[in-house]
């Protein structure tokens, strides 16, 4: 008769054991194929390995998203990029020339909400290899040459202050200079609050920069992504002699929601989305991001001739 005060343990070979501190120690153990590993030796998957699809909740690995341009092979939804992305995907030969990148931005103001403005640049430079919340590079698409200015959500929303519209300015004084067609990417939640009334000059600035590249007789093309709102839509992104966008794109000035608490009615189904807008006559067309480049070369084309 065993004693019950003991715990009974049956090893690899089958033998008993009556050692309660074996059985709590084989409690936190696995065996598998003969090979005893405690659970703190469990190997974890290395985090951002893998995506799901926002929308259809379709998993795959990192590394087929990017092969896919970052396109659900699923439901089509167009995953948010950077600039980085964006431009390896539009230049030939992920060949290009960054412009522009020592303007970084300071805090005039001494702005303070949940943090010190000066304090939150510091993290975001020291987290990101990002200057601003805008990249413009210089390159070629199919062989015809293009500047573009694309937005990075990453940094602050991608929202407009005086370094990206310095940027923007700058972009366009090169275009008019070397005679190449303008491209900007849209990626943006609006005006950055901390810079207050410097953020809202850029509106008028940017605007203005555009008279002068109409009057050189260069193209601007306007590519809108998810999402662009605020002083953005309310500017140069709807400027351009072309306006595009990439599908199921959320554009517009304030938010859905917004609009919908403030008119207290429900908002037609797809409002916002570009696919609406096109609707409406806001857009000329939207380009799937896979098409994207031989769009662009194209449009340069026939404007060039």
């Amino acid at each position: 008769m065993r004693n019950r005060e003991e715990d009974i343990e049956v090893n690899l070979t089958g033998e008993e054991s009556t050692s309660t501190e074996a059985a709590k120690s084989r409690w936190f153990k696995r065996i598998r194929k003969g090979i005893t590993t405690s659970t703190a030796d469990k190997k974890e998957t290395p985090e951002g390995l893998w995506t799901k699809c926002p929308t259809c909740n379709h998993i795959c690995t990192s590394s087929e998203l990017k092969e896919h341009l970052f396109i659900c092979s699923s439901c089509n939804y167009h995953h948010r990029i950077g600039s980085d992305e964006y431009f390896d995907i539009l230049f030939d030969d992920q060949d290009y020339n960054v412009l522009f990148d020592n303007i970084v931005s300071k805090d005039a103001l001494n702005f303070t909400d949940l943090k010190n403005y000066q304090k939150r640049l510091d993290e975001i430079h020291a987290k990101t290899d990002l200057k601003d919340s805008m990249r413009v590079g210089v390159g070629k698409m199919n062989s015809e040459p293009y500047v573009v200015a694309c937005m990075d959500f990453e940094f602050i929303g991608g929202s407009l202050g005086s370094v990206m519209g310095e940027k923007f300015s700058r972009a366009v004084d090169y275009c008019i200079e070397h005679r190449l067609p303008f491209l900007v990417i849209s990626k943006s939640g609006g005006a950055r609050m901390m810079e207050s009334a410097f953020s809202l000059m850029q509106l008028a600035k940017t605007s203005g920069k555009l008279s002068q590249l109409s009057d050189a007789k260069l193209p601007f093309v306007s590519l809108l992504t998810d999402p662009t709102f605020g002083g953005i839509s309310a500017s140069f992104g709807m400027l351009g002699d072309i306006n595009i966008a990439e599908p199921g794109a959320l554009i517009g000035f304030a938010g859905p929601r917004v609009i919908k608490e403030t008119i207290k009615r429900d908002l037609p189904p797809g409002f916002q989305r570009s696919e609406f807008l096109l609707e409406h006559g806001f857009l000329d067309f939207i380009v799937d991001r896979k098409d994207l480049k031989h769009k662009l070369a194209e449009v340069a084309f026939l404007f060039r001739n």
